[in-house]
């Protein structure tokens, strides 16, 4: 089979989705046992089904195939979403950018890069989609709650600059300095995020004011394989659509050009999964409150328990260096 035969399948495969909870824990437990490429491809396909075509199933397809996979319950109550609705026409305009992302070297794509890329897939979302991917987020906990706190200020470095060494905030301020780091990841006002339908107005200024603070709190390392892990703990905290195109595209990927990586790749998201689905709610969070306690009493006080990471933080970093 040709490598355009093989899109051309794995597109009708994203398409059709799947709403059968058994099978895809099924497919869980395959790729555990032995993770082929064909199963692969499938659970690629079932996560940019979610992303960009059904966001309602989403939840319900992360936790079946976690479940297959860890070979344990999620120990969470199942998001309430809306699971009868039919996904939505996925456009050329997608499979075109998307494929065009994964033909890049792997070299040529930088962090940034990346992440403005799968921004701008993610930004491929109909309108009436971006409708139904607000509706799926609002069934999460917590969100409804958060949601009604407004349109989120600004964190300012000058106030985390007051915050008494060894806290929460004096740290996250450390994390932003030190690295170079922006307060937020991308600029809210220039990706036009004030303009998005509500909810997913605040969800995505919210996420972008706090993804490096749930680095601290989580326990997730500002590192490659970290990254990835975060995402799949923020898309099990709130729905978040950019990180499901992430994952989406990182398994589709893995599943076309190294599929050997599955394992490594399943274990991480799989399990940051699972801890974002335990995890109290964080988005309703007035971190404002809690800038000057140390990071283990505001893990307490949440009832956070830090992600327990299955392979060192730094993979790939060390393997770059061995290289």
């Amino acid at each position: 089979m040709s490598d355009e035969q093989e899109r051309v399948g794995f597109e009708a495969l994203a398409q059709a989705g799947a709403d059968d909870d058994g099978a895809a824990r099924g497919l869980g437990a395959r790729l555990k046992a032995s993770a082929q490429p064909a199963d692969l491809k499938a659970l690629a396909a079932l996560w940019i089904n979610g992303a960009i075509a059904a966001p309602e199933r989403l939840p319900h397809v992360y936790d079946a195939v976690a479940e297959g996979y860890l070979g344990q319950p999620i120990g969470a109550k199942p998001v309430p979403t809306d699971i009868r609705l039919p996904p939505e026409l996925i456009q050329r305009a997608f499979w075109r950018d998307l494929w065009a992302l994964l033909d890049e070297p792997r070299g040529g794509l930088g962090a940034l890069n990346v992440t403005t890329k799968t921004a701008a897939l993610a930004g491929l979302a109909s309108g009436h989609m971006q409708i139904r991917i607000g509706k799926a987020c609002l069934a999460y906990p917590g969100v409804p709650k958060a949601v009604a706190q407004g349109y989120p200020k600004h964190f300012t470095l000058e106030a985390l600059a007051r915050c008494p060494d060894g806290s929460l905030g004096a740290e996250f301020h450390a994390q932003i300095v030190d690295n170079g780091f922006d307060l937020e990841v991308l600029d809210r006002q220039a990706l036009g995020v004030d303009k998005m339908p509500p909810p997913l107005d605040y969800l995505n200024a919210r996420i972008l004011q706090c993804h490096d603070l749930w680095h601290i709190v989580g326990g997730y390392r500002t590192t490659a394989l970290h990254e990835v892990a975060i995402s799949a703990f923020q898309l099990a905290q709130f729905g978040h659509h950019y990180s499901a195109m992430f994952l989406g595209m990182v398994m589709t990927r893995i599943a076309f050009e190294r599929p050997e990586g599955g394992p490594l790749m399943l274990e991480t998201i799989l399990t940051a999964w699972a801890h974002g689905r335990r995890t109290p709610p964080l988005l309703p969070v007035p971190w404002e409150a809690v800038w000057d306690q140390p990071v283990d009493a505001v893990r307490q006080r949440l009832g956070v328990t830090p992600y327990v990471s299955p392979f060192p933080a730094d993979l790939f970093e060390q393997l770059s260096v061995a290289a």
